[in-house]
């Protein structure tokens, strides 16, 4: 019986879809983006995630583990050196899905699997929502506004000095 297990199995045997995912993982690691089917990505992110997790720690053992799972020392030293640094700070949400649309041929939902700190466009954006629409004109003549009064204030002190 298969009560609780629920799960996609992709229309794979168990050592196809594994050997699949590690695949995946390893070319989502290596390039940091890639292009699938919605269903495969959403497999992917449940795969990776804890790989991630477990390459904040550079220890032995999450070496060993993450290892077990990838099967390719290039994506490991990949992993543990250059994007292990950047997500350390991050609670969780390693990867972003961003669906593009239907394959022609058999109208399968693709999408693009992302590892969130670098993508370079979405950063850009961010950076771009942070903008105020108000215009440089209204916000000059408010910062010299106090340096104005002042002035103001200083010019009877002198008067009444003499």
């Amino acid at each position: 019986m298969r009560h609780g297990k629920k799960f996609n199995h992709l229309g794979r045997t168990a050592s196809h879809r594994d050997a699949m995912l590690s695949n995946m993982a390893t070319s989502l690691i290596m390039h940091k983006r890639i292009t699938t089917t919605l269903a495969k990505a959403k497999a992917l992110k449940k795969f990776v995630e804890p790989l991630l997790t477990k390459a904040k720690e550079d220890t032995t053992n999450a070496r060993r583990v993450v290892f077990s799972h990838l099967q390719n020392k290039y994506a490991i030293t990949e992993l543990f050196q250059v994007i292990s640094p950047k997500i350390a700070d991050r609670p969780g949400g390693y990867t972003r899905i961003i669906k593009t649309g239907f394959r022609q041929n058999d109208q399968a939902a693709m999408c693009f699997i992302e590892l969130v700190d670098f993508d370079e466009n979405m950063a850009k954006t961010t950076k771009k929502a942070t903008r105020t629409r108000r215009s440089r004109k209204s916000n000059a003549p408010a910062a010299e506004a106090p340096v104005a009064a002042e002035t103001a204030t200083e010019a009877p002190a002198e008067q009444a000095a003499e």
